[in-house]
């Protein structure tokens, strides 16, 4: 039988996952606390199967109490930190839920912690915060140093000054580096301009962005726009509609 920790310091929440607790067989027992200290105190005394926890929380974050509980247990977190932060969670030891979720996203998670119960294997729960501290701190500048890509079973986090261009179709782009490897994104390219420093990149195409400081080359075309062409030997498109932003390329150069 599995016991189950439920850590909230809000009361609806707590009471939200207890209902929905309330229809699984093997789990014959459910705690609460609604603040870190209680978390604590009530870990050091035992230790449960899956804990539900709460990263925002009076005493200790979920961070800094994923660091100190026993690596026997499985841990879902419970948060509404941004998407970016959220990448770092969806690890194959542990789940989250990003508040407000629904039942079927709910019992996601607890699946899959029941599943790693059953493989008896442990989490670098350090290693998580480190990585976790990182995304965070990435997150709260206007301009994202690193982009996090999360590939099956992995999380890769870039580097953006490696990034020589960007070429995109629909909801994914191709982000392509200096070294001349490139690596698929689940992400469009409008979102991606946002993220990415225009002292830096231009969206010189609606399905291109580019270095500016890779840039060794500019060719007029017939029909107005320009061919460009970076330090790698990649032949892009300035468009008409974007002429505008030639200036700010050649100034650039």
């Amino acid at each position: 039988m599995i016991s189950v920790l439920v850590a909230d310091d809000e009361y609806v929440a707590r009471e939200t996952i207890k209902y929905l607790l309330k229809n699984q067989p093997d789990i014959d027992e459910i705690v609460e606390a609604e603040n870190g200290n209680e978390v604590l105190e009530l870990c050091q005394e035992r230790e449960f199967d899956i804990i539900f926890l709460d990263i925002q929380m009076p005493g200790h974050t979920g961070i800094e109490l994923a660091e100190k509980i026993s690596s026997n247990s499985v841990i879902i977190f419970a948060t509404a930190y941004d998407q970016y932060a959220i990448e770092a969670f969806d690890l194959n030891a542990i789940d989250y839920l990003l508040k407000p979720y629904d039942d079927d996203r709910f019992y996601h998670a607890l699946e899959k912690a029941k599943k790693q119960l059953s493989k008896q294997s442990t989490t670098d729960f350090k290693q998580v915060s480190l990585l976790i501290q990182q995304l965070t701190e990435n997150s709260d500048k206007k301009y994202k140093n690193r982009l996090v890509i999360k590939e099956p079973g992995k999380i890769k986090l870039v580097d953006v000054d490696q990034i020589e261009y960007i070429q995109g179709a629909g909801n994914y782009a191709d982000i392509f580096f200096f070294d001349g490897s490139h690596i698929l994104h689940r992400e469009t390219l409008t979102s991606l301009e946002k993220q990415l420093d225009p002292d830096f990149f231009i969206r010189i195409h609606r399905s291109s962005i580019v270095r500016k400081d890779s840039v060794k080359e500019l060719r007029a075309n017939d029909n107005g726009d320009y061919t460009v062409i970076v330090k790698s030997g990649q032949q892009l498109t300035l468009s008409r509609r974007n002429r505008d932003k030639l200036e700010a390329l050649i100034g650039e150069q």
